[in-house]
C-alpha cells in the first residue's frame, strides 16, 4: 500500500511539472507581445511629450 501511494505522489508531482510547465509556455506567448505592445505605446507617448 504504501508504494501505491508514493507512486501516486509521483504522477501528481509530474502532473503539477506539467501544468506549471504548460503555465510558464502559456505566460511566455501573452507576456512577451504584450510587453513588447506596452514597450511601443510608451515609447511613441514619450515621443509625442519629448
Amino acid at each position: 500500500m504504501n508504494a501505491h501511494m508514493n507512486s501516486g505522489d509521483d504522477g501528481r508531482q509530474e502532473h503539477g511539472a506539467a501544468v506549471r510547465a504548460q503555465l510558464v509556455g502559456s505566460w511566455i506567448l501573452v507576456g512577451v507581445p504584450l510587453g513588447y505592445g506596452v514597450f511601443q505605446t510608451l515609447t511613441r507617448a514619450a515621443a509625442l511629450f519629448g
